[in-house]
């Protein structure tokens, strides 16, 4: 579905990532984990099109997309969810949601998503005539990934979903994306916490400096001894 080959990215002169290549297949849900600083976010951005690549190649369903502007590349059904919300604070939850379906496909179905969103997040229809300031943090997550589903997305792009939540808010953010992952969207999720991957990914990527320095089923990744050197600084060099 998603195919992404060598792919290197830079900020002016300031390489970030470094021949990257991982894909997303049908029906899985891909976690990126690594430390803060180390260029996650920078392959969801380059896989949007908020930053261009410098080389290498972005393919989705078979076609290239890394030349197209980040507009385009949401009309194909890929939808990236920023870490950080990045709503309308002032505006209801319901007028936020409106604003993800802005593609012509989209706004045809937007009844039919809020619909779906709405039995998804229970607690995100009874705040839609709310504005989004008052809303916990857990409940802005929330509507930032239903916004997110509005534009039909057929893949799913979340970056850092418990970025400043409670442990308890969390898990209720992560049953969430198991059902959305149930209901057949492809999720590609950065997470710096790795507690809740191991029940959910059908592959992890562990990048490291800009690199995928590990690959595999989530029981390889989790429980390779490189891991803790990555996170923690300690064991075999």
């Amino acid at each position: 579905m998603l195919e992404l080959t060598n792919i290197n990215t830079a900020y002016g002169e300031v390489q970030v990532l470094w021949d990257i290549s991982l894909n997303v297949e049908e029906g899985e849900i891909v976690f990126l984990i690594g430390p803060n600083g180390h260029g996650k976010t920078t392959i969801l951005r380059t896989i949007s099109g908020l930053i261009k690549s410098k080389s290498g190649t972005i393919k989705f369903n078979s076609t290239e997309i890394q030349k197209l502007p980040a507009r385009k590349i949401v009309e194909t059904g890929i939808v990236h969810v920023p870490e950080g919300d990045h709503l309308f604070p002032n505006m209801t939850v319901l007028e936020n949601l409106k604003l993800g379906a802005y593609t012509k496909r989209a706004w045809k179905n937007r009844e039919d998503k809020l619909r779906e969103i709405f039995h998804l997040f229970p607690v995100v229809d009874e705040r839609k005539n709310q504005l989004v300031w008052s809303l916990s943090g857990g409940e802005r997550r929330m509507v930032s990934i239903g916004r997110g589903l509005m534009s039909d997305a057929k893949l799913l792009m979340i970056d850092e979903p418990s970025l400043g939540l409670a442990p308890k808010t969390t898990k209720e953010v992560y049953q969430e994306i198991a059902e959305i992952k149930d209901a057949g969207i492809n999720l590609l999720i950065v997470e710096q916490n790795i507690n809740f991957v191991s029940n959910l990914a059908n592959r992890v990527y562990l990048i490291e400096s800009g690199k995928v320095y590990l690959q595999g089923k989530p029981e390889k990744v989790l429980n390779d001894e490189s891991l803790r050197r990555v996170y923690l600084g300690v064991g075999k060099q």
